[in-house]
């Protein structure tokens, strides 16, 4: 795997994000009734740091919870016999909000079916937004989402990575080629 390019970096991520912000509220005539529900892993910090740029603008801090889509994944026999289950933390009730599933990248589509799943069994929302940091294509499954920081095509034979300070030590966005074997 070898570094292609940086396609972010801090103060781009930063920008994303509080024009995501501005994009939620606006899409949902304020934040009455929405909450943000991140997906482990990366999701997580996104949308804790959506809820700040939120109520930095607002003055209203939305509700944040986690959600671990493993055992809603479609691949999970392919995974193992036990797959490891994170916690899923929804400290509020989900029926008739506007809930935006937070992501770091889209790809398949996936990952998002998945977390709708996970969203739906813990109740009936009025809606379900998805907000993303890069949309990089090549979906499998008729999802799109609804607020995007940065629309990335790539190559199948390359993977974006997303790097955040609880994870990684930095905030950026690379690219890297998976094909490259030097």
């Amino acid at each position: 795997m070898r570094l292609k390019t940086q396609i972010m970096d801090e103060a781009a991520v930063t920008r994303a994000l509080k024009r995501i912000a501005h994009e939620i509220i606006e899409k949902n005539d304020g934040v009455s009734g929405v909450c943000l529900v991140g997906i482990h892993r990366r999701g997580v910090p996104l949308a804790e740091t959506l809820q700040k740029n939120i109520e930095a603008i607002e003055g209203t801090a939305v509700p944040v919870g986690r959600v671990d889509i493993t055992l809603y994944r479609d691949d999970l026999t392919q995974l193992s016999d036990m797959p490891a289950v994170s916690d899923t933390s929804v400290p509020f009730d989900v029926n008739g909000r506007r809930v935006v599933l937070v992501d770091d990248v889209l790809y398949t589509g996936r990952t998002a079916r998945a977390a709708i799943d996970a969203v739906f069994s813990l109740g009936r929302p009025a809606c379900v937004q998805l907000a993303v940091l890069v949309d990089r294509g090549h979906r499998e499954l008729p999802i799109r989402p609804d607020f995007v920081g940065k629309n990335l095509p790539t190559a199948r034979g390359e993977l974006v990575a997303v790097c955040l300070p609880p994870f990684d030590g930095e905030t950026a966005v690379k690219l890297y080629d998976l094909t490259d074997a030097g």
